[in-house]
């Protein structure tokens, strides 16, 4: 019996070893750090275009949170109406959301003078605000 536990506890460290330690003949692969986190934007106040900070914000293509920051309530919609947080208490942060990678114009659905932009992930510019949430 205390034979093959002995048996039993080598074999799993043997085999521990192969799945952790590679085959032994091929070079071990290098893994990539895990991501830090979503990007945030901080939701600061209703004033038009410096309502978002960072605004225009480099994260085209990225997953994104909105943090309100502010005393009221605020919902960010893409004005393409694409992507909508739903409504984001004080002091609240919105579930991530995956943002286009052409980047986007946003508003506060709410307060629709609270815009915001995102730049394109290849590190364009935002692209040009059209329509009624524009200043």
């Amino acid at each position: 019996m205390k034979h093959n536990l002995i048996g039993a506890l080598v074999l799993t460290m043997v085999l521990g070893c192969i799945s952790a330690c590679g085959d032994g003949g091929s070079p071990a692969t290098a893994t990539s750090p895990s991501p830090a986190g979503p990007f945030t934007i901080t939701v600061l106040r209703q004033n038009g275009s410096q309502s978002f900070s960072p605004n225009p914000a480099a994260a085209g293509g990225q997953m994104v949170v909105f943090r309100n920051a502010d005393t009221v309530t605020h919902r960010v919609r893409l004005n393409d109406l694409s992507i909508d947080t739903g409504d984001i208490a004080p002091g609240a942060i919105s579930s991530a959301v995956q943002m286009p990678a052409s980047g986007a114009n946003y508003h506060c659905s709410i307060h629709p003078d609270m815009i915001g932009a995102l730049s394109a992930a290849a590190g364009g510019p935002a692209p040009p605000c059209e329509g009624i949430y524009c200043d």
